[in-house]
């Protein structure tokens, strides 16, 4: 299949994660109408007795940079290389999973092993068709690679840990039982840090279901995180966030994924924003967007997230996951890290074998950056 929408929608509700919004059908839809780094995209579909019965969504990136994918220390040491010999940094990537979000084979139960092998086996069959040498199972949690794992072993794939997610329990009756759940140099931190913003004059936060019209001032706040981010793997545009914002032409309203805008006001100015999905009883804060003019006397990046974690709490939500970004304060919050990796290949035997002796060191040094404490 070459499109999300090939699959009919009750079919993709039954086999996506229930719980996870970054794998609503909507989501992938506005990535394939979008220019968020993919240049195709493709689904594998594998049928029992006639029926779907999983589906490996497929990225491909052709002329990838690698400086914008390592961490700071990695990214000083290429800058010389990528001035003077571009090419020598870019590859071409096929990312299996979901581009934007936490890996899964999408399935009516666990996938067998001859499944696994003639889904890794189509995979790269089809990273050579498509000229795509590098080949990464992206951001997979041990369970789901496990049950690849006779595919992926005899195809010759390795793995490297990637960047965790993080995740919030939300077993709380509501907001203020969270706040008293921490412990209490969090809890006081946190008060500080509302009292702050509440201390600003002419801010305020609404919670909107209805954002298309400020999509743009959204983008502003975006580049401005953006250009301060370590890494840049994906960076959305405008048309992904109004597809998704219910913004586009022809979007169908019963289709629309269910989100919210987390948004901070000075006067009639967006000044923060945290976009927030829903599905089932799970929540994904999913970009963010900041005023870096205002963002630390306000605590807004803070206040950002309580709003989220206070929004979720209301909807019955069991679970509110972030970015892969920004670790200290969300540890703050009480999120725990969801272990991740990637598991790579290459269609060429002696790239496979450099690809092995580089690259991991590479990425667990950027691993081990983006998680150490900040001074």
């Amino acid at each position: 299949m070459d499109r999300a929408e090939d699959l009919p929608r009750p079919v993709w509700d039954e086999l996506a994660p229930s719980d996870d919004p970054m794998w609503g059908q909507d989501v992938f839809g506005a990535m394939q109408g979008a220019r968020i780094g993919p240049d195709l995209y493709a689904y594998l579909l594998v049928r029992r007795d006639g029926l779907p019965f999983a589906v490996l969504p497929l990225s491909g990136v052709r002329g990838l940079r690698l400086d914008q994918v390592v961490g700071p220390r990695e990214r000083r040491l290429m800058a010389p290389v990528a001035r003077t010999f571009p090419r020598l940094v870019r590859v071409s990537m096929l990312f299996c999973g979901n581009f934007l979000g936490q890996g899964h084979v999408m399935g009516r139960g666990p996938l067998p092993a001859r499944a696994a092998r003639l889904l890794v086996r189509e995979v790269m069959g089809y990273a050579r068709e498509q000229r795509l040498g590098t080949v990464v199972f992206k951001d997979f949690v041990p369970h789901d690679l496990e049950a690849l794992g006779p595919g992926l072993e005899e195809a010759g794939f390795f793995t490297v840990a990637s960047l965790p997610d993080t995740e919030l329990s939300l077993d709380h009756a509501d907001f203020e039982a969270f706040l008293n759940s921490l412990s209490a140099k969090p809890r006081r931190n946190a008060r500080n840090k509302m009292r702050k913003f509440r201390r600003q004059e002419d801010l305020r936060m609404e919670v909107l279901d209805d954002f298309g019209h400020l999509v743009p001032a959204m983008m502003e706040l975006y580049r401005q995180v953006m250009d301060r981010a370590d890494q840049t793997l994906d960076v959305l545009d405008e048309e992904f966030v109004r597809a998704l914002s219910g913004g586009g032409p022809g979007k169908d309203e019963d289709a629309r994924t269910d989100q919210r805008l987390v948004a901070c006001f000075e006067g009639d100015r967006l000044v923060g924003y945290l976009h927030c999905l829903f599905r089932g009883n799970g929540a994904v804060g999913a970009r963010i967007g900041l005023d870096y003019g205002l963002a630390h006397r306000a605590g807004l990046y803070h206040n950002l997230h309580y709003a989220a974690i206070e929004l979720a709490l209301a909807r019955g939500c069991r679970h509110i996951r972030f970015a892969q970004t920004a670790y200290e304060p969300k540890r703050e919050f009480g999120c725990e890290l969801v272990e991740q990796s990637y598991a790579l290949n290459h269609t060429g035997r002696l790239l496979r074998a450099v690809l092995r002796l580089l690259l991991p060191p590479a990425l667990e040094a950027a691993r081990e950056q983006a998680l150490a404490p900040k001074s």
